[in-house]
């Protein structure tokens, strides 16, 4: 890339950064390009899709979590490996505004994709999770993601969203029901349902 080539991307970079994190994944690109003074056709030969775009400014910040990835294999506790990763996730979705809807946008329009990256790095920690036990046998790192990005997206505007991120995230993984003294109703009629009266067939 030519000097020049190289100054206008590091640039576009910059302030898309900032115009997601202040708008989201739906930033617009026009913008992007009037604030860094430059035309659209600049921004979409960088950028050739607003996907490409988000990669590129989530890029650093995935690859640290999948650098952790590969630290947490090496943990002796298969579960609290997992468990410490998807906390990493949930906390980075929620506190760093639009990389939740990036990575729940998938594989759609590039060769390089978030959410795939995650996924290659995260799957050894549900298969070593899963041989030892400590994970339903049919939960797949997918599925782990979409709670995940799902609890994100839920909370990214609250005062405080990665605690509050991370503790949704443990209501999840625990459940937040008690084991009952009694059987729960079953569904239909209400408990406190008048019975059969004596002009009503039982």
């Amino acid at each position: 890339m030519r000097a020049d080539a190289r100054r206008n991307y590091e640039l576009l970079l910059a302030v898309a950064a900032e115009a997601v994190a202040e708008h989201g994944a739906d930033a617009s690109l026009e913008q992007i390009a009037r604030t860094a003074g430059v035309g659209s056709g600049t921004v979409r030969r960088h950028f050739p899709t607003r996907h490409a775009l988000l990669e590129a400014v989530f890029r650093e910040r995935i690859d640290a979590l999948c650098a952790r990835a590969g630290e947490l294999a090496g943990e002796p506790d298969p579960r609290a490996a997992l468990v410490e990763f998807l906390i990493e996730i949930t906390r980075a979705a929620a506190t760093i505004r639009g990389l939740a809807e990036a990575l729940n946008r998938g594989r759609t329009e590039s060769v390089y994709c978030a959410s795939d990256q995650l996924a290659e790095a995260g799957e050894p920690l549900v298969r070593r999770a899963a041989e030892a036990g400590v994970l339903a046998p049919d939960i797949t790192f997918a599925d782990l993601s979409t709670l995940v990005t799902g609890i994100a997206l839920a909370t990214e505007n609250d005062p405080d969203p990665g605690t509050t991120a991370t503790r949704l995230l443990s209501l999840a993984m625990t459940g937040f029901t008690v084991t009952p003294q009694e059987p729960l109703p079953k569904p239909g009629r209400p408990d406190h349902a008048p019975g059969p009266g004596p002009d009503r067939k039982p």
